[in-house]
C-alpha cells in the first residue's frame, strides 16, 4: 500500500498500548497516530485524528469498546474498527460485529496476527471506497451469488450446487461454483470430483492472477461448470485468506456470467470477504427452532455490515416440514419475505448426494428441482427458452457420462 495505514489503539492499560505502537514501528506501512485509554477518549482523538482503522479494547471502565465501536461506526462510519479482548465466546463475537466491528482478536494474539488483521482491514476499506468512487463506471458482468446459513445441516451446499446447475441451463451460460468453507467443503463431493488443484494453491499466484492461470486451478465438471474446490486438508485452510478470495471473484467475474460461493456457517475473514464482492447473499434457513434463531442472528449481523436489503435474500429448505413452524412465522421472525420454500423430497435429495448426480439436471421433473430453478429465475431473470435449454443440458449431461 502506497500511504501509511492509520491506526488509532485505544485501551485502559497503558503498557499494552505502548508494547503495540512499538510493534507498529518495524512495519513502515502502519503509522500509530494516537493512543486511548478509555471509549469516550477514543470518540474525541478518533474526530479530531480521523484513523484509518482502531485498535478497540472490548473492557474499559466507563464507555467499553461495545458501546464506543457502536457510536463510532454511527458517527465516523469511514473508520475500520477491529476488537480485541480476552474473551473468545461466540456471544462476545456477535455483539462486537452488531456494534460494527469489522474483526475480533482474541487476546494473546501475536504481533503478526495483529498486522495482518491490520492490514487485512484497511485493504477491504480501500477496496469500498474504491468501488464507491467507480460504480458508475464499467461493471464486471459476471454475478456473484454467495449462498450462506447461520447453521450447519440446512441443506446450504445443496442448495448452492443445484443453482449453480440450474444458471447453467442458460444457453452458452458459463458458471463457476467456489467452495469457501475452507475447512470442510463438500463441493467437489457433491459433484463427484476429484480436484487436482483447490483454492489454497491459488496462494503462490494471487499478484499475477489472470484468466489463463486461474483456470489452470479449476476442475471440470462439464463444458458450463467449473469448480474451485475447499482444501483437501482442514489444516490448508489457514493458507486461505480473505485477501485471496476477493482475488480470485474479481478474476471470475471477467470470465464467467455466474459465480456461485458456497460459503460456512460462519462469520470470518474469508466468508465475509465472499459476501463484500457479491451482488446477492442467498440465507438458508430450515423450518427448526434453532435454524430460525441462527438465521435471525445472521440477518441482524449482515445489515450490521452494511449489506443492502436487496442483497439479503432468504430461502426456506423443508428437510424436516413437520416441526410445527411455518413459512411466515420464519417471515415474522426475520421481518423479511423469503424468496422461495424448497419442498421436503429425501429420497431425490439424499440419492442426488450419494451419486454426484445433481438432481437439477439428473431428474429436472422432480418437484424439488423445478422449485430449485425457480429460485435461480429469482436471482437473477431467466431468458424464455427455458424449457429447450434444460433438455438441451440434460442431453449433454449424459453425454458426458456422469
Amino acid at each position: 500500500m502506497s500511504e501509511k495505514i492509520r491506526v488509532l489503539i485505544v485501551d485502559d492499560v497503558p503498557a499494552t498500548r505502548e508494547n503495540i505502537a512499538k510493534l507498529m514501528q518495524f512495519h513502515p506501512d502502519i503509522e500509530a497516530v494516537g493512543q486511548a485509554g478509555s471509549g469516550e477518549e477514543a470518540l474525541i482523538l478518533a474526530k479530531s485524528l480521523r484513523p484509518e482503522v482502531v485498535l478497540m479494547d472490548i473492557n474499559m471502565p466507563g464507555m467499553d469498546g461495545i458501546a464506543a465501536t457502536e457510536r463510532m461506526t454511527l458517527e465516523m462510519p469511514e473508520i475500520t474498527i477491529i476488537i480485541m479482548s480476552v474473551q473468545g465466546e461466540q456471544e462476545y463475537l456477535r455483539r462486537a460485529m452488531m456494534a460494527g466491528a469489522k474483526n475480533y482478536l482474541t487476546k494473546p494474539f501475536t504481533g503478526d496476527e495483529l498486522i495482518q488483521a491490520i492490514r487485512q482491514a484497511a485493504e477491504r476499506e480501500r477496496k469500498i471506497r474504491d468501488a464507491l468512487k467507480l460504480q458508475a463506471g464499467v461493471k464486471s458482468s459476471g454475478k456473484v451469488i454467495s449462498v450462506f446459513s447461520g447453521k450447519g445441516g440446512v441443506g446450504k451446499t445443496t442448495i448452492a450446487v443445484n443453482t449453480a446447475l440450474a444458471l447453467s441451463q442458460r444457453p452458452d451460460a458459463k458458471v463457476a461454483i467456489v467452495d469457501v468453507d475452507i475447512q470442510f467443503g463438500d463441493v467437489a463431493l457433491f459433484l463427484n470430483l476429484l480436484p487436482v488443484s483447490t483454492i489454497s494453491d491459488v496462494l503462490s499466484d494471487m499478484d499475477h492472477l489472470d484468466e489463463k492461470i486461474l483456470n489452470a486451478y479449476l476442475t471440470v465438471f462439464n463444458e458450463s461448470v467449473q469448480v474451485l474446490a475447499a482444501p483437501l486438508r482442514p489444516e490448508q485452510a489457514e493458507m486461505v485468506s480473505g485477501s485471496l478470495v476477493t482475488a480470485v471473484l474479481k478474476q471470475l467475474r471477467k470470465t464467467f456470467d455466474y459465480i456461485i460461493v458456497d460459503t460456512a456457517a460462519t462469520f470470518n475473514e474469508v466468508c465475509i470477504a465472499a459476501m463484500d464482492n457479491s451482488d446477492i447473499i442467498l440465507v438458508v434457513a430450515a423450518l427448526d427452532l434453532p435454524s430460525v434463531k441462527n438465521a435471525k442472528l445472521a440477518m441482524e449481523i449482515l445489515q450490521s455490515l452494511g449489506y443492502s436489503d436487496d442483497k439479503l435474500q432468504i430461502l426456506v429448505n423443508c428437510p424436516h416440514s413437520d416441526g410445527g413452524i411455518e413459512t411466515r412465522e420464519v417471515e415474522d421472525s426475520l421481518k423479511k419475505k423469503v424468496i422461495a420454500t424448497i419442498p421436503t423430497d429425501g429420497k431425490t435429495v439424499v440419492n442426488s448426494i450419494n451419486k454426484g448426480l445433481p438432481f437439477v439436471l439428473a431428474q429436472p421433473e422432480t418437484l424439488v428441482a423445478q422449485k430449485i430453478m425457480a429460485v435461480a429465475a429469482k436471482l437473477v431473470p431467466w431468458d424464455s427458452n427455458v424449457k429447450d435449454s434444460i433438455e438441451k443440458n440434460t442431453r449433454r449431461f449424459k453425454i458426458f457420462g456422469r
